[in-house]
C-alpha cells in the first residue's frame, strides 16, 4: 500500500449506544491493507459490536467509519461485496445443504459453481455437502461457515472467535482460508488473547466500551493481558 492510498480501515471517535447505554466510546484506530488487528477484551467490552459496525450491519451514532476509502453508512453499498463475516451465528439456512447454502451466496456474489466446489473441498466437506444443516455436527457447520465467509474472496475478514466448535485438525484445515497466510485484512476476536497476539499486528484492547490500548502486538504483553481481564 502506498502513503497516499487510505488504510483499509479508519476509524476517528466511533461511538454507539444501545438506549442509554454507551457500547463503544471515541474508537479511533487505522488498520492498513493485509495487516491484522486483534480485538481483546472481557465479555460485554464491545468487541462484536465493533465487528457488526465493520461489517456494516450496524451504524455509529458518532465518529468516522471507513472502509478501503469508502464513508460508512453512506457509501456501505461499495464495500458490502468486499467484506467477509464470521460471526457467532453462521448465517447458513438450516434446511438446506451446504452445497446449496454456498451456493446460494455464491449468486448473490456473481461466484462460480467451480467456487463453491472448491471451498467446500478446502474445509474438507465435499463429502458432506449434501447433508442439511440441520444434521451437521457444530465443528462442520463451523468449517461450512468458514467456506462461506471466504466463498467471494474478500478482501477484508471479520473473525468472531473463528475457530470456535473447530478441533485441532479442522482448525488447521481452515488456516490458509481465514490464517495470516491467507493475504486478506484481518479483524479477530479470541478468547485466547495470548493466540490472538501470536497472529496480529496490531492490538485494539477494549475495557467498558474504551479503547485501554491501541498499537503495536509487540507491545502489549502477557502482563497487560491479565490487567485487561482482571
Amino acid at each position: 500500500m502506498s502513503q497516499d492510498s487510505p488504510a483499509d480501515i479508519e476509524l476517528d471517535g466511533l461511538v454507539r449506544r444501545f438506549g442509554e447505554r454507551t457500547v463503544l466510546r471515541g474508537i479511533s484506530l487505522s488498520v492498513p491493507a493485509g495487516a491484522t488487528l486483534a480485538v481483546l477484551g472481557r465479555n460485554g467490552a464491545g468487541k462484536s459490536t465493533l465487528l457488526r459496525i465493520l461489517a456494516t450491519l450496524l451504524r455509529a451514532h458518532a465518529g468516522r467509519v471507513a472502509l478501503f476509502g469508502e464513508e460508512l453508512p453512506r457509501r456501505a453499498w461499495a464495500v458490502r461485496g468486499r467484506i467477509g463475516l464470521l460471526g457467532h451465528e453462521p448465517l447458513l439456512y438450516r434446511d438446506l445443504t451446504g452445497r446449496e447454502n454456498l451456493t446460494y451466496h455464491a449468486r448473490l456474489h456473481g461466484v462460480s459453481s467451480a467456487r463453491v466446489e472448491a471451498v467446500l473441498g478446502a474445509v474438507g466437506m465435499e463429502l458432506r455437502g449434501d447433508d442439511p444443516i440441520r444434521l451437521l455436527s457444530r465443528g462442520m457447520v463451523q468449517r461450512l461457515a468458514v467456506a462461506r465467509s471466504v466463498l467471494h474472496e474478500p478482501a477484508l475478514l471479520l473473525l468472531d472467535e473463528p475457530r470456535s466448535n473447530l478441533d485441532p485438525a479442522a482448525g488447521e484445515l481452515v488456516e490458509p482460508l481465514i490464517g495470516r497466510g491467507c493475504g486478506a485484512t484481518r479483524v479477530l476476536t479470541s478468547h485466547d488473547p495470548e493466540s490472538a497476539l501470536a497472529e496480529a499486528d496490531l492490538v485494539l484492547a477494549l475495557r467498558d466500551g474504551a479503547a485501554a490500548y491501541f498499537g503495536p502486538a509487540t507491545g502489549f504483553d502477557v502482563a497487560a493481558i491479565a490487567e485487561l481481564y482482571a
